[in-house]
């Protein structure tokens, strides 16, 4: 208080004599017009300077202790009654400040024999903890805020485990929840099921989905483990780019990678090395054997039997490379074909004019993927290929609305088309936008429904606010164009293989 008296007798020594004293005495003065008016904003205004100047002095001298602290306790060890060893440095420091770690509070509150020593040494069985991350964790201890480096943040998580530093744990998970990227996802992931965190290993998971299509690379590729990869591919929020055949293209390159880890090529090379080492792998088998069931290929077919063949075997020019690779065992194959020859039937033959219902189960496990990239504003009108059982979707976006349209007859169509009166698709269409990293900026989805169109109708499925809109904007959509079927052989094949 000091500064603070001296600077407030200045002021008041400034004043008249008679106005300091009534002011010293607090007398009353005689107010008058404007005289009187500005004598009191003075005065109001000196309070509040004051007031100020009280709390900005207070919030100075706060932060001045808690700066002393750690320097004089903690970086200088003054007055330390316990010293901690730990990979080859001491650090002394202060029992009553290691109490705020349940692990050194247990141990010093109960019956156990460091409690009672004033050296302790520290067994480190986590090889992620090192001695940045150890000083870093017990500094936390004796200051009000701690600056995590994205790229230590694992080695501090695991040290802030081993103490039992629940405060220093929730702020890692928050770091780690901000700065995931291709380059740290799995990292991020893999730590996060290691520590228990799972609100960051289910936001890695939800980053994947939506960044694996466009965010492939060499090194992602090669951390993504055989596990996680399952997932990816098992999941209806996959976002994939552009249809299921690329999904298919990408699953051949990570597992190439996989089992060459040593190649360090450009990615841009690695579809057509992969084609080159699985040739090899044919040559070497005789065509005989898929090579899913070989040796080396029998730890991925629980991931490619999530892939969701009658979307790439509905392309001819897909089929073709599906055959050639020989990759799949060729049960899958011939299974699939059955079901889509049942399914082309029952749709010509049987009046099956689609999904009547919404059967969440059925369009999770085995909706049709595909996607689409907007680089700008604009206007766009597609479709994605394959045989749709006659049904050709044409999918526009203009002014900022995404329409659906059943050709028939108004535009030209490379496939057969359906002419039945009315035909119905279940779908879910999701939109969504993403910075340079791949965090999400925003999304829109219109959940699942079941849209009926008859011959050459379109239909406005969603409606964009534009000041949401940030352009490369990505569509992402899941359709069914048929009833569901029971698929009491394909799905027997999966509990098996996930068995």
């Amino acid at each position: 208080m000091g500064s603070l008296g001296s600077r407030v007798l200045r002021r008041k020594a400034g004043l008249p004599r008679g106005e300091a004293a009534a002011a010293g005495k607090g007398g009353k003065r005689k107010r008058s017009g404007a005289e009187g008016t500005g004598d009191s904003d003075s005065d109001g205004e000196a309070e509040r300077e004051e007031r100020f100047l009280h709390l900005r002095g207070r919030r100075k001298k706060l932060k001045s202790t808690s700066k002393y602290i750690y320097q004089t306790l903690f970086l200088n060890g003054e007055n330390s009654d316990i010293k901690i060893c730990a990979l080859g440095e001491e650090w002394n420091l202060h029992k009553i400040y290691l109490c705020q770690s349940g692990y050194f509070s247990s141990m010093f509150s109960g019956s156990w024999k460091e409690s009672s020593m004033n050296v302790i040494e520290l067994e480190i069985p986590d090889q992620n903890i090192d001695v940045e991350a150890l000083q870093v964790a017990f500094g936390s201890l004796y200051r009000d805020d701690v600056l995590i480096n994205p790229s230590r943040v694992v080695a501090l998580l695991a040290a802030a485990c081993m103490l039992q530093l629940d405060g220093l744990i929730q702020q890692c998970g928050e770091t780690m929840k901000e700065t995931i990227t291709a380059q740290t996802v799995c990292g991020y992931y893999n730590s996060a099921g290691t520590y228990g965190l799972d609100s960051v290993k289910k936001k890695c998971l939800e980053w994947l989905l939506n960044n694996l299509m466009t965010h492939q690379s060499v090194g992602l590729f090669k951390e993504l483990s055989i596990n996680l990869m399952k997932q990816l591919i098992s999941s209806s929020n996959l976002f994939v780019l552009q249809v299921e055949m690329d999904v298919y293209t990408a699953l051949k390159k990570w597992m190439f990678l996989q089992l060459v880890p040593s190649w360090n090529g450009s990615f841009k090379q690695v579809l057509t090395e992969a084609d080159a080492w699985f040739a090899e792998r044919r040559r070497e088998f005789g065509g005989d054997v898929a090579f899913l069931e070989s040796a080396q290929g029998n730890a991925f077919l629980p991931v490619f039997a999530h892939l969701r063949l009658q979307y790439i075997i509905s392309d001819l020019a897909s089929a073709r490379i599906v055959e050639r690779d020989a990759l799949l065992p060729s049960e899958w194959l011939s299974s699939v074909y059955k079901q889509q020859w049942f399914a082309m039937l029952r749709a010509e033959q049987d009046n099956d004019i689609g999904p009547q219902e919404i059967n969440k189960e059925e369009l999770e496990g085995n909706s049709m993927r595909c996607g689409r990239k907007l680089a700008k504003d604009g206007d766009y009108c597609w479709r994605w290929t394959g045989f749709n059982f006659g049904l050709d979707l044409l999918v526009t976006y203009t002014n900022r609305y995404i329409i659906f349209k059943r050709n028939t007859l108004n535009q030209p169509c490379s496939g057969s088309v359906s002419l039945q009166p009315r035909r119905s698709i279940a779908f879910r269409l999701r939109l969504a936008s993403f910075d340079c990293s791949g965090k999400m900026i925003c999304s829109r989805t219109t959940g699942y429904q079941i849209l009926t169109l008859e011959k050459d109708q379109e239909q406005i499925v969603m409606n964009l606010d534009s000041r949401l809109l940030t352009f490369p904007l990505y569509i992402c959509c899941n359709f069914l164009y048929t009833s569901p079927e029971k698929r009491a052989d394909s799905e027997a094949q999966l509990d098996n293989l996930e068995a």
